[in-house]
């Protein structure tokens, strides 16, 4: 795959068995879930909107947004992430499709998304600003982008600034909120958490 090495790809397989364990990657807490179901459902279009979950996981966001009528197409690098948020798909039955992928150049039709969505997978990625040009030409015409990241305490991820600068570069105006509540983590966090929301413009994000 282009943009990631095997030994990448090897690395997530391994972290599949255990990924769930973190509060807001396996959403396992009602609190946890309602709490991301309040950030995410309220900055969405009317269902049934095309979703692209972009570095999915173990699809608990996808699942997530299935479950409440959205048309969503998972993607991750790793098989055994995509096994098992097919897994958990069916688990809930909920009607979301997952399949492996390199989320830098995600081979996924262009202009036929509402919103791409992608969680802490940004910063993982050899060429950010790449990756999110390829990400606009996903979107229709004035399709959203979210983007959950951060500057993490070990010094790790990006800033929200260089993100947006990667943004601004492409002709977008993106807006950022700090992600501090703990409901969303299931701790309290001392790090920099936030959501970029970007409205694809004509001029460079989807299609005409």
């Amino acid at each position: 795959m282009i943009g990631v090495t095997l030994e990448t790809q090897k690395f997530w397989d391994a972290e599949a068995d255990t990924f769930d364990d973190e509060a807001d990657h396996g959403l396992r807490d009602a609190a946890v879930r309602g709490a991301w179901s309040r950030l995410l459902l309220p900055l969405l279009p009317e269902v049934p909107a095309s979703v692209a979950d972009l570095g999915c996981g173990t699809g608990s966001l996808s699942v997530l947004l299935a479950q409440a009528g959205y048309a969503v197409a998972g993607l991750d690098l790793s098989p055994r992430m995509v096994e098992a948020a097919g897994r958990k798909a069916r688990a809930t039955g909920a009607a979301a499709q997952f399949v492996v992928g390199d989320a830098s150049e995600p081979r996924l039709p262009a202009g036929s998304f509402d919103v791409v969505l992608a969680r802490h997978v940004l910063w993982a990625l050899p060429d950010p600003g790449a990756a999110l040009k390829n990400w606009l030409h996903l979107l229709k015409a004035g399709g959203m982008l979210l983007l959950v990241e951060g500057r993490w305490a070990t010094g790790g991820g990006l800033t929200s600034a260089e993100v947006c600068a990667h943004l601004r570069a492409q002709g977008q105006e993106p807006s950022v909120t700090r992600l501090d509540d703990p409901q969303l983590w299931g701790r309290s966090i001392d790090d920099d958490r936030y959501l970029v929301v970007n409205h694809s413009t004509p001029t460079t994000g989807g299609v005409k």
